[in-house]
């Protein structure tokens, strides 16, 4: 379980520096490479955080409806912070 938690974490924080430095470098200053190599980090934190919210989904025997949860929170900036905190707390 600490293992997703982290990769939750880094997944967020890679999501929101493609959003927030990578994109702006890439379509205001004309600088794509920021969002080749953020995008290819984010990308593999992407996967490797579905991959471990379907691992803890049958380790942990959580209901598809937590999985269903985890899978959307990777969808929104700061949605796997936001389901650690609320939904792995209980």
């Amino acid at each position: 379980m600490n293992f997703f938690k982290w990769i939750g974490r880094l997944e967020g924080l890679s999501f929101l520096l493609l959003l927030l430095i990578a994109m702006p470098m890439k379509y205001i200053y004309g600088e794509p490479l920021y969002v080749k190599y953020m995008g290819w980090a984010h990308g593999v934190l992407f996967m490797g955080y579905v991959g471990s919210a379907v691992y803890v989904f049958f380790e942990y025997k959580w209901k598809f409806s937590k999985l269903l949860l985890a899978a959307v929170a990777s969808l929104i900036p700061v949605g796997p912070w936001i389901f650690e905190k609320r939904l792995l707390a209980n």
